[in-house]
């Protein structure tokens, strides 16, 4: 089966005009917003050329390596070689890319814009890096209606609608694509209706208090939700929006890398969602309907001061020095009141029972379909 790269050596020649923007050209531009474009670009509005960025990145960055990877992010710049071989996208110029980590105010977020050869614009926020800040803002989603890295997504898309006054895309994947779909829900009302669609792939999705806000009704019908069929970060919470699902050439969460996914031509192979999937789904929804908003913080803040704990900025690093990072952790578990500590217990334990009812209904639903087929 087919992935991106194969797109864009067979109809990345092609142009808009003969063929409209898609949902793959947006899964491309919303892989690429991975590369690490520091150095090259800066939050100016000053076009840069692919084909320069292309080469200033790999003038300090090994192609070889970047070959090698089995690492969605360290292979996104590999997608640039196959943009620049055709006339869809060679033309396309890049402009403000920011890219920040704020520990203080557990935010991460980077975004890159895309003029492309059409006149439209393509904003891209970048998913979850492997920092531990990042993933915290993940997890804060569960019981704030808003993080600082979302409200920083719609200052991003005001700026860039201030400036480019042509149709939008935007679009993100996984944290990305949950910054994407806020930033055009909540951004400027002159700015949202020139969004032609907003694109989440496998992102997370909101509480039910952002859902129903006028903004986010408004965006609703242009927003596009891409999942592969054993979505695990693309079911978290929930998004009101009909998914596409694609059929991935991995299992489990593998899936959520990109370039698994599966296409012919300019369309996705599409599946449907797989058990594995729909277990992960009910686990989080039973789990965070038992656990209220209090105690979801507690949890978070617990378990990321473990993390932090560590003193490892990634969970790479915690991995690479996992024994010093281990008793680190179980130290700070140690010095937590015993109320804490219970309370904590608590929480995860009902985590798991949520897990095993879930398991039990998936099991019992195959045995139904089983007898039923008989």
């Amino acid at each position: 089966m087919a992935n991106i790269f194969d797109y864009l050596k067979w109809r990345g020649d092609v142009p808009f005009s003969a063929d409209p923007f898609n949902a793959i050209d947006n899964l491309i531009l919303a892989e690429l917003a991975y590369v690490d474009f520091g150095g090259i670009l800066n939050d100016s509005f000053r076009k840069i050329s692919l084909k320069t960025v292309d080469e200033r990145f790999f003038k300090t960055h090994s192609r070889s390596e970047a070959e090698k990877s089995k690492d969605h992010i360290e292979r996104a710049p590999l997608l640039m070689d196959g943009m620049l071989s055709g006339g869809r996208f060679r033309d396309t110029k890049l402009v403000k890319y920011v890219n920040i980590v704020n520990a203080d105010k557990d935010m991460q977020i980077a975004a890159v814009t895309y003029l492309l050869n059409d006149g439209s614009a393509y904003v891209a926020f970048r998913g979850t890096d492997s920092t531990i800040v990042g993933w915290k803002e993940d997890f804060n989603m569960s019981y704030l209606p808003d993080t600082e890295g979302q409200r920083s997504a719609v200052r991003y898309l005001n700026e860039v609608g201030a400036k480019h006054k042509g149709p939008i895309w935007v679009g993100g994947h996984s944290k990305g694509g949950n910054f994407a779909v806020y930033a055009a829900a909540f951004c400027r009302e002159e700015v949202q209706d020139r969004i032609v669609k907003v694109y989440t792939n496998d992102g997370p999705g909101f509480r039910d208090e952002v859902m129903s806000r006028k903004g986010y009704q408004s965006i609703l019908p242009r927003v596009v939700s891409v999942i592969p069929d054993t979505s695990i970060i693309g079911m978290l919470l929930a998004s009101k929006v009909k998914h596409i699902v694609v059929k991935s050439s991995e299992n489990g969460i593998a899936q959520h890398d990109v370039f698994t996914w599966q296409l012919e031509r300019n369309s996705f192979v599409t599946a449907k969602p797989s058990a594995f999937g729909t277990f992960i789904m009910n686990s989080q929804k039973d789990w965070l309907s038992k656990i209220d908003d209090e105690s979801r913080e507690m949890f978070v803040n617990t378990l990321f001061s473990l993390f932090e704990a560590t003193g490892a900025d990634t969970f790479g690093e915690m991995k690479e020095n996992f024994f010093t990072s281990a008793e680190r952790m179980l130290s700070t578990i140690n010095e937590l009141s015993r109320e804490r500590q219970n309370e904590f217990k608590e929480i995860w334990g009902e985590l798991i029972q949520s897990s095993t009812q879930a398991v039990k209904d998936l099991l019992l639903d195959m045995m139904e379909q089983d007898h039923d087929r008989i």
